[in-house]
């Protein structure tokens, strides 16, 4: 199984609607991508680190699973252009990605 997740640093200034994003936008995903393998997702919010007092390092994190890296690229591809055109309408933060394997 693999993991894709979007991250979402918490920068100064920048805008993030996490009602959207957990509501709205992944449903959107969840609607394009469940039928070509999306077997769940999740969206964390985020509240803090280790240390008392400091900063997520991000806002949100939305994670998405499937069986493999090949059912993902191929689903995603087939509807990149629509979800990422979704992204300004809950946040002027740029993404960043990782694909890891689920191993325990």
């Amino acid at each position: 199984m693999i993991r894709v997740s979007a991250m979402y640093p918490n920068t100064p200034n920048s805008k993030f609607d996490l009602d959207y994003y957990a509501q709205k936008h992944m449903a959107l995903v969840a609607s394009r991508l469940k039928p070509m393998g999306l077997q769940r997702f999740e969206v964390d919010k985020g509240i803090g680190t280790a240390t008392p007092g400091d900063p997520a390092p991000f806002v949100a994190i939305g994670h998405l699973y499937f069986n493999s890296l090949d059912e993902f690229q191929k689903a995603f591809g087939t509807h990149a252009q629509e979800i990422m055109a979704d992204v300004p309408n809950f946040t002027d933060i740029e993404p960043q990605f990782q694909i890891s394997e689920v191993v325990g």
